[in-house]
């Protein structure tokens, strides 16, 4: 089966968030099992930043896997080479899988596979979810009217859990929808280092006010009057510099600031014990080390359409307190996690909760049960069988 996909942004751009990675799995995955997958992507690394890959010509990742990278003009996924390609690359395709919703490819490719009938996958990453912080909400809903007015009659929403797919489908009730969890990478083996009594709690992902992190911050500002609980939370990743600026003040303002960064020993166990700690983006090796030195990773997001990096963690044996704001009511089910209000009394009670449990227990239960729905190759396999509906779906109507 020859499989299109098209996104703004691709391997290596691992900077553009979790997405990133999981669709670079998928691809990875269904070249592996037998597919023929082309993508159809810009040079785009966030707003600012080129990849330095090859522009001119496809790009072989590995076997059954071509890259063709466009370069990008303008704001982030702007590329005429792009829309000078889509057709002919739409024309190969058997199923076309487009990634995202608000950027520039968008339209265009919607807009095409309706002319060809052609049908599409189309993941748009929880974008078409809404919460009370949502912002361009006009501009978002227009958007959408354009995308349902040039769609092709073949189309389905892929989504990853059932509250992301009751959102899509509200938006565009005309599509079919499928519920199929993004795939991960499982490290063959997972090391932790041993705390020293700390309650080591992990956030990991953008810096934007749907994560709700200032909760998070004030549910730790809560932990430090209470006696009892020994905590530390390190913050890695990245945001808009005016939000990620507002984020420091407020650590600061709640007293949460690491006192001596460069005390050693027993003074630096002192300093870093009840702080905050943010580290930036960081990916290979440093983010591993980050889930080898956490005890838990804690998501306290607004709204999730999956979290990725919930599944993440379970891999690495971390357990993990989620938020009633994202799709993981099964943590408690399976043994691996807590799934709480995002309010900070809430958290803090929660956090709380997880000093007192089996933290290690948990972990290797969370890695047992992303080894069986998480896994690549699994997720691959689900999706090919979505293609082959969607194929069918459009020789049907021909036939």
């Amino acid at each position: 089966m020859n499989i299109l996909h098209v996104t703004p942004v691709f391997y290596p751009a691992f900077g553009d968030g979790g997405p990133v990675f999981a669709f670079y799995e998928l691809c990875r995955s269904l070249a592996k099992l037998g597919c023929d997958v082309r993508v159809l992507t810009t040079d785009a690394h966030g707003w600012k930043k080129a990849l330095d890959v090859e522009k001119e010509r496809e790009v072989a990742i590995e076997r059954n896997l071509f890259v063709r990278y466009c370069r990008r003009m303008m704001r982030r996924s702007v590329a005429p080479t792009l829309l000078r390609l889509l057709p002919k690359y739409i024309r190969w395709a058997d199923v076309v899988h487009l990634s995202s919703a608000y950027n520039f490819p968008t339209i265009p490719t919607l807009a095409i596979c309706k002319i060809l009938d052609k049908p599409v996958v189309w993941t748009p990453h929880g974008a078409l979810q809404r919460w009370k912080g949502s912002r361009r909400t006009t501009a978002k809903t227009v958007w959408e009217a354009i995308c349902r007015a040039v769609s092709p009659k073949n189309l389905t929403l892929h989504t990853t859990s059932e509250q992301e797919a009751q959102a899509s489908c509200e938006r565009f009730p005309q599509a079919e929808s499928v519920i199929i969890p993004y795939p991960i990478e499982i490290p063959e083996q997972v090391t932790h280092v041993e705390g020293s009594g700390t309650l080591r709690l992990l956030y990991v992902g953008r810096l934007d006010p749907k994560k709700g992190i200032p909760n998070l911050l004030a549910a730790c500002k809560i932990l430090t009057e209470r006696d009892g609980v020994s905590w530390s939370l390190t913050i890695a990743g990245a945001g808009d510099r005016d939000y990620t600026r507002m984020l420091q003040g407020k650590i600061r303002e709640l007293g949460l600031s690491p006192q001596d960064e460069h005390a050693g020993g027993a003074d630096r166990k002192k300093a870093w014990s009840g702080q905050v700690n943010m580290v930036g983006h960081l990916i290979g090796d440093a983010k591993k080390q980050l889930f080898e030195n956490a005890d838990v990773m804690i998501v306290p997001s607004y709204i999730e359409n999956f979290g990725l990096v919930v599944a993440e963690a379970l891999a690495r044996e971390v357990p993990v307190m989620a938020s009633t704001g994202t799709p993981w009511k099964r943590l408690e089910e399976m043994g691996c996690g807590l799934w709480v209000d995002n309010d900070p009394e809430s958290l803090a009670k929660a956090i709380g909760c997880m000093s007192r449990l089996p933290l290690r227990e948990m972990g290797r239960r969370g890695r047992d049960w992303a080894k069986q729905e998480f896994q690549s190759d699994r997720v691959a396999q689900d999706m090919i069988r979505c293609y082959v509906r969607a194929n069918k779906g459009v020789a049907g109507k021909d036939g």
